[in-house]
């Protein structure tokens, strides 16, 4: 039995969505290592604010890239769990080590206009196959990253 025997979409129609799913993956995990870097590395006088902060957000990206792997299981798909393929495919490249708040800031900035480009991309098809559940869950994606970008452009004004 496979899980998309019961949840009436069509495979066919999923391949796509799969597809965007696995790069957005490989993006997240790449963001993710990104951001424990700069939550170990960065320096200054704000120093406690922003490793407090970035920690929040390597935590929530996290739960995010177990989320997107858990949706390509449900959609019969199985998920990449190799740096060297992850590093292959993502549009957000590893960073050395980088302690300066601004340059951080402005990294953070960049690649989530990189994976928000990607969620939309992933959030369309999804809704062309008739996959909520897809939809749903980077719907939900988008909205807190919007809010992480008005935040960090905020900051940095």
């Amino acid at each position: 039995m496979k899980t998309l025997d019961y949840l009436n979409l069509d495979p066919k129609s999923l391949e796509t969505t799969v597809e965007g799913l696995h790069k957005l993956l490989a993006n997240v995990q790449v963001y993710y290592t990104n951001l424990r870097g700069f939550h170990w590395n960065v320096k200054g006088d704000k120093f406690y604010e922003l490793h407090e902060k970035f920690e929040e957000f390597y935590d929530d990206v996290n739960e995010k890239a177990d989320e997107v792997a858990e949706r390509l299981l449900m959609l019969g798909a199985t998920p990449t769990h190799k740096y060297s393929d992850y590093l292959k495919v993502s549009s957000i490249k590893e960073t050395g080590v980088v302690s300066d708040a601004k340059e951080i800031i402005k990294n953070i900035l960049d690649s989530l206009k990189v994976l928000i480009g990607l969620e939309r991309e992933v959030l369309e098809n999804a809704s062309e196959a008739g996959d909520e559940g897809t939809v749903a869950l980077v719907s939900d994606m988008i909205s807190g990253q919007e809010k992480d970008v008005w935040m960090l452009t905020a900051y940095l004004s």
